[in-house]
């Protein structure tokens, strides 16, 4: 048997001979399935609706699974995808599709401090972490920035990780989320590395956090870092935070841990003012490659005013209309485009 269709008819055959299922079930069922390929020891196939697929699945994957494995000598998956749960894309559209993810891909910029668009809401809290990441440890410490979500907290403590690095590579570095801390401190408990996970953190010579709220609530997380802390601090290491509020309103807080994030410096980030959403739209659409009326560049900044991120991915949504759909980035695709986001 040269091909998957041959496999497929002699397991059918095979099916129908020993009695395992009848002319009716195939007619009915079996013939309904397209084979595609089989690679790996997985039979894929695909049926018009999902209906069929789960019918199919219940009903004689007992029957058929035996019947290849008699065939073709050894086990076999089967896999089977069902049409209307996979959008049909023309190998024009799926050409383009491929394009726009490489424009995307290649539009990614380098969180540093040199692409980070300065306006009057964020001022302070960009010359801080430039203050810390020239001379960690000496200048404030902690650095605590806080502000809402998608206003470039991240991309400044980002920043901070690739300015030092670039000055001192031998540096050790941690960079991580608050998240992400509290799940490594309750697995570090379950497999008994507790002490391994503190010395992890107590080597770094700077602690970059993100969203350190994550930890409130959680009082073993809490204690395990604030030991973290004072080790570091006391070593005279760099320690950086983020969140989405000061310390004062992060609630269920060690108070221990409070007072030690309000040591340093606490710098906010409010959202942008229109001159710097302006020029966050015009070098988004620079860097896609997407030519952008002063109109429509305007409109979006009047109409997005608290979140950097959505004004990104309106830009990212334009890109899109214009390679997949071939609509010029116009005033009312601009409208759409907003409305899609906000949607989102």
């Amino acid at each position: 048997m040269e091909s998957f269709s041959e496999v497929w008819k002699a397991v059918c055959d095979h099916c129908i001979e020993n009695g395992s299922i009848n002319t009716v079930g195939y007619n009915t069922w079996l013939s309904a399935m397209k084979p595609i390929k089989m690679e790996n020891g997985v039979a894929i196939f695909s049926v018009r609706v999902s209906f069929q697929r789960t019918t199919i699945e219940q009903n004689y994957f007992s029957k058929l699974l035996p019947a290849f494995e008699e065939i073709v000598g050894f086990p076999v998956q089967i896999h089977i995808v069902s049409e209307d749960e996979q959008p049909v894309v023309s190998p024009e559209k799926a050409a383009l599709t491929k394009n726009l993810k490489k424009s995307y891909d290649q539009a990614k910029y380098e969180y540093t401090f040199d692409t980070f668009i300065v306006g009057a809401s964020n001022k302070f809290a960009h010359a801080a972490a430039l203050a810390v990441a020239s001379n960690p440890a000496n200048a404030y410490n902690p650095l605590f920035i806080y502000g809402n979500s998608g206003l470039g907290k991240t991309h400044l403590l980002k920043a901070i990780h690739a300015e030092i690095l670039s000055n001192k590579p031998d540096c050790v570095i941690i960079y991580t989320k608050g998240e992400e801390f509290t799940s490594q401190f309750i697995s570090s408990l379950g497999n008994g590395t507790a002490s391994t996970f503190q010395e992890k953190y107590r080597m770094a010579d700077v602690l970059l956090i993100d969203d350190i709220q994550f930890i409130s609530g959680k009082k073993e997380t809490q204690v395990s870092f604030f030991h973290i802390f004072e080790k570091l601090y006391e070593d005279h290491k760099q320690i950086v935070l983020t969140s989405d509020r000061p310390p004062r309103e992060i609630q269920a807080l060690d108070e221990r841990l409070r007072s030690r994030f309000e040591w340093g410096l606490v710098a906010d980030i409010a959202p942008p003012d229109f001159e710097p959403r302006f020029a966050i739209v015009k070098r988004k659409a620079d860097l896609l490659d997407i030519e952008l009326s002063d109109e429509v560049i305007n409109f979006i900044a009047n109409k997005l005013k608290t979140n950097i991120r959505q004004l990104e991915g309106t830009v990212k949504r334009l890109k899109a209309y214009q390679t997949l759909e071939n609509r010029k980035p116009s005033l009312q695709l601009a409208q759409t485009a907003i409305r899609d986001m906000l949607t989102d």
